[in-house]
């Protein structure tokens, strides 16, 4: 068989993403607290880009950037070694620090000369730092420390030991050459356990829970009833299986209800007891004011600074082209101006398309959800989804999705996320559309009201919703419910 090998050309069409675009995606994505953090970082690593409140800011009489100049091709965006700069007789100096460059630069901050208010930050201890504290105070010697930091250094956030202690006896041997038994582990690990809150170190929910009753009143009969429960029954104790321990202990029901409250009231976590981390406060990326009877959306942006492009870049460019017979040195700089000097200005307009299409897309949900802004019932909350805003904006889907992820708006009625608002729509028997979260809200409220000892099924939550006109099927009131994280009617059951 002889195979024919044939060449020729052929054209196609890619759609390839320009530097700029990629950096206007990335900013999209960032809330009001990324976003002056990236800010930050830009100044820092380009100088042409300055804050304007910097001496060598741009002056004022510099007109504004032209659409053109906002245009630059895949090619121009590459970094050009020395010997292509040389080598390109096209490049003029003058036509280029004549380019028009806004000395305004761009400002996130429309509140006006208002002062800038400096953000506290808090100091804390680590989770694993206040564990080393507490068993700095029982280590018997400087080898007993160490160990104790591998072991504790292993434990997760949730106060667990998931890691076996062949592994942390191999750890030790890498890293500090100590080759420590698995009895001396399990010493350091039982020491461990003593620490407070109870719980920690523990390998399973099990060991947590029996850890924290070891601390309680031995003596106490009901104590006693639920450490047995813990230890011998628990598998029925998880799947609520009460009629069964009533039986296996030979109690009645009001005994078994305490144990369980005792059991209960333990923490399955005991790492996030002293999680000391410093708090999260959420800011918010809009705020909803009322001006003159309307809802106006406004960018939360009062720390961010106006950027501008350095004057003494600008200068020091209009400078080589003064010189008749620039040396190699000089073209090496003016090459390395001109790339700092695009990236803040590509930079710069990035931050100003972003503003815009967070203003355009609040705009749209603003629009789409008014009468929920406006009175704050739930109920008026109307089924969108991203496609409906993509359609008012004439943005893409994805732009849209950017925006929405991890955002938030303050209104008079609290702060929601961005996504609070996105739901799909459901149909009622009346033929009116329905936001699936109306539907959520009415399951949460049948599920708290229900017996407490005789939960309601799925099957009898799809009945309550039919009769309200929600022909809803049982799959999809299912997944509701855990969407709500609210467990199967089994596990609510309580006596």
């Amino acid at each position: 068989m002889v195979i024919m090998l044939k060449q020729g050309l052929q054209q196609s069409q890619l759609q390839k993403l320009s530097p700029q675009q990629i950096q206007f995606i990335k900013l999209l994505q960032l809330n009001s607290v990324d976003i002056l953090q990236r800010i930050d970082q830009e100044l820092i690593e380009n100088p042409a880009l300055l804050n304007s409140s910097d001496s060598d800011a741009a002056p004022d009489e510099t007109a504004p950037i032209s659409e053109t100049e906002l245009t630059t091709t895949e090619d121009e965006a590459k970094d050009l070694t020395v010997d292509d700069f040389l080598a390109d007789e096209s490049f003029d100096v003058k036509e280029y620090v004549n380019d028009e460059y806004d000395p305004e630069g761009f400002h996130l901050s429309d509140e006006g000369d208002e002062e800038k208010k400096e953000r506290p930050l808090t100091e804390a201890h680590s989770f694993h730092e206040e564990l080393m504290e507490q068993f700095s105070a029982i280590a018997e010697n400087e080898r007993e420390l160490l160990i104790g930091n591998q072991v504790i250094g292993s434990i997760d956030d949730d106060g667990y030991l998931r890691r076996a202690l062949e592994a942390i006896a191999n750890d030790l041997a890498f890293s500090v050459n100590i080759d420590a038994s698995l009895d001396e582990l399990s010493k350091v690990l039982h020491k461990v356990h003593t620490l407070d809150p109870a719980g920690i170190g523990a390998t399973t929910l099990q060991e947590c829970l029996l850890l924290q009753l070891k601390r309680k009143n031995q003596n106490d009969h009901l104590v006693k009833m639920a450490t047995d429960v813990l230890l011998n029954y628990f598998d029925d104790f998880t799947k609520k299986h009460y009629e069964k321990l009533t039986k296996s202990l030979k109690i009645d029901e009001q005994e078994l209800k305490e144990i369980i409250h005792i059991i209960t009231k333990l923490n399955p976590k005991p790492g996030e007891a002293i999680d000391n981390s410093a708090t999260q406060y959420i800011t918010p990326d809009f705020i909803l004011i009322e001006e003159m009877g309307r809802l106006m959306v406004h960018l939360n942006s009062r720390n961010a600074p106006d950027l501008r492009i350095s004057r003494s870049y600008l200068e020091t460019l209009r400078g080589y082209d003064g010189a008749k017979a620039p040396s190699r040195e000089q073209k090496e700089t003016a090459q390395f101006i001109k790339q700092k000097l695009d990236g803040a200005r590509w930079f710069i307009e990035s931050i100003k398309q972003r503003h815009n299409t967070l203003l355009n897309t609040m705009n749209a949900i603003l629009k789409f959800q008014y009468r929920f802004f406006e009175e704050g019932d739930e109920s008026f909350l109307k089924p969108m989804i991203l496609k409906d805003i993509a359609e008012i904006t004439c943005l893409d889907i994805s732009t849209i999705s950017r925006v929405a992820n991890s955002k938030y708006v303050q209104t008079e009625w609290g702060t929601f996320p961005l996504k609070y608002f996105f739901s799909e729509g459901i149909q009622t028997d009346d033929g009116e559309e329905v936001s699936s979260r109306e539907v959520k809200k009415i399951l949460k409220e049948a599920i708290e009201a229900e017996e407490k000892n005789k939960p309601l099924p799925d099957e009898k939550l799809m009945e309550i919703l039919k009769e309200k006109g929600y022909n809803i099927a049982r799959r999809t009131v299912a997944k509701y419910r855990e969407q709500m994280n609210i467990p199967v009617a089994r596990l609510r059951k309580e006596i």
